[in-house]
């Protein structure tokens, strides 16, 4: 179902603004998302996501200013803006009911309708209205059509920052609590990217002290490591050793081809970093989403253990590929795959203000040295977008270096929950 406007008998309040920044985190010159990965294989390695009844929810569009900030005759245009209402369990604005407004992240919103668990399992206790907002440049909340030509178009991705993400969330629950009469129910702001704009957000996994070298840049990668170890010191040992040995295969006679066959590559590989590249995705995808359920560390690891006495290092490695999941050939180096990752939305925000400097300056992780480069990093980004990137833009503008006095003076009623074992808790 699609609407324009809610015309169900919901009610909404005012309620005070609280604007924090939460953001997501970075691997050298490529950040991950920090929303969950809908490719083949991670579905395989992790599929215990919530069901949801889609008819439960309703889908309407808002009309989203396209800049907020400025007074230029373009700033005035609008697209829409997808945002989604279950109603189920809501008490109502005369019992002064909480509403619940999941601020849509780096993805999608029908990626993450199945993933957010926290406002479907709690409405029915307090007998909440759920709200699910998109971010703009993603899903259906494109401006201008579709997200291929935004990227490709400097005028168009200009306006493409979370500050203007932020304020689009306050328009749209500011016109929700207008259309919808509910002038005293408690907004409470959910969130695993960006923050809350309510009178309460609860803000998991957010690494907002991963910028400008707060954090030791090593701390992401020290985490995984610390994952896999506590999973199995063998395993853990067979990884770290394992990267001079791709190398040392590589560098013999038909190398290359020796390593696509024992890692059952599709083609041919071009350059053994291709392949070391995409054992760390795996490594670092395994940890920041370890389901409990699945154990996607655990099962990499009972695969690189379990090769057997005798097995060489990366038959081993190759059995915990197979383990996390098993496929009849490899893909280790998509077509494109790195343009393609730029002329994305999470491409853009990563180089122009979203810089975290993340990397591995030393021997503490069982990751190969990596350190972050800011110079290269730059030229990357001017490379595909014609921008340079401002690593010191997002504690400027939102603070950062004195965290505990940012928070006092700006923001309360938040929530920060890190899992230990999530990679971006080392800058949370």
């Amino acid at each position: 179902m699609k609407s324009r406007t809610p015309t169900h008998s919901l009610k909404l309040l005012p309620f005070s603004l609280l604007f924090l920044l939460v953001i997501v985190s970075a691997a050298p010159h490529n950040i991950p998302r920090l929303t969950a990965i809908r490719g083949k294989q991670f579905k395989q390695a992790s599929n215990t996501t919530l069901a949801y009844n889609s008819e439960d929810f309703k889908t309407f569009f808002y009309n989203q200013t396209l800049d907020h900030f400025n007074f230029r005759p373009d700033s005035y245009a609008i697209f829409q803006q997808r945002y989604m209402i279950n109603d189920k369990y809501w008490g109502g604005a005369e019992a002064n009911a909480p509403i619940f407004v999941y601020l849509g992240a780096e993805n999608p919103l029908d990626d993450d309708l199945n993933g957010i668990g926290f406002l479907a399992e709690n409405a029915p206790y307090f007998k909440a209205l759920q709200v699910y907002i998109e971010h703009r440049y993603y899903g259906q909340s494109v401006p201008f059509g579709s997200i291929e030509v935004a990227m490709k178009n400097e005028d168009i991705r200009g306006y493409f920052s979370s500050a203007q993400a932020i304020a689009d969330y306050a328009e749209v629950i500011l016109h929700l609590k207008r259309t919808l009469s509910a002038q005293s129910c408690p907004v409470i702001a959910v969130g695993a990217s960006y923050g809350g704009i309510a009178l309460g957000a609860l803000a998991s996994s957010s690494p907002i002290l991963y910028f400008d070298d707060i954090t030791p840049q090593n701390g992401f990668y020290s985490v995984i490591s610390k994952d896999f170890k506590e999973a199995s010191e063998s395993c853990y040992r067979t990884i770290q050793e394992s990267w001079s040995e791709i190398d040392r295969v590589a560098s013999q006679p038909n190398g290359l081809s020796i390593l696509s066959q024992k890692f059952r590559t599709c083609s041919l590989l071009s350059k053994s970093s291709d392949l070391k590249d995409y054992l760390e995705s795996i490594y670092t995808h395994a940890a920041q989403y370890n389901d409990p359920s699945t154990n996607p560390v655990s099962n990499i690891c009972a695969g690189i253990d379990g090769a057997g006495q005798g097995t060489d290092v990366l038959s081993r490695i190759s059995a915990g590929v197979y383990a996390y999941y098993q496929d009849s050939c490899y893909n280790f180096n998509p077509s494109g795959t790195t343009s393609r990752s730029y002329f994305n939305g999470w491409g853009w925000q990563t180089c122009s203000e979203m810089v975290m400097p993340i990397g591995r300056n030393d021997n503490t992780t069982m990751f190969p040295p990596k350190p972050f480069d800011l110079d290269s990093y730059v030229k990357r980004c001017e490379s595909f977008y014609g921008v340079s990137p401002r690593p010191h833009w997002v504690t400027t503008y939102y603070g950062g270096h004195d965290i505990k006095l940012v928070l006092r003076r700006f923001a309360s009623n938040i929530i920060f929950s890190n899992g230990l074992k999530d990679p971006y808790s080392s800058g949370g």
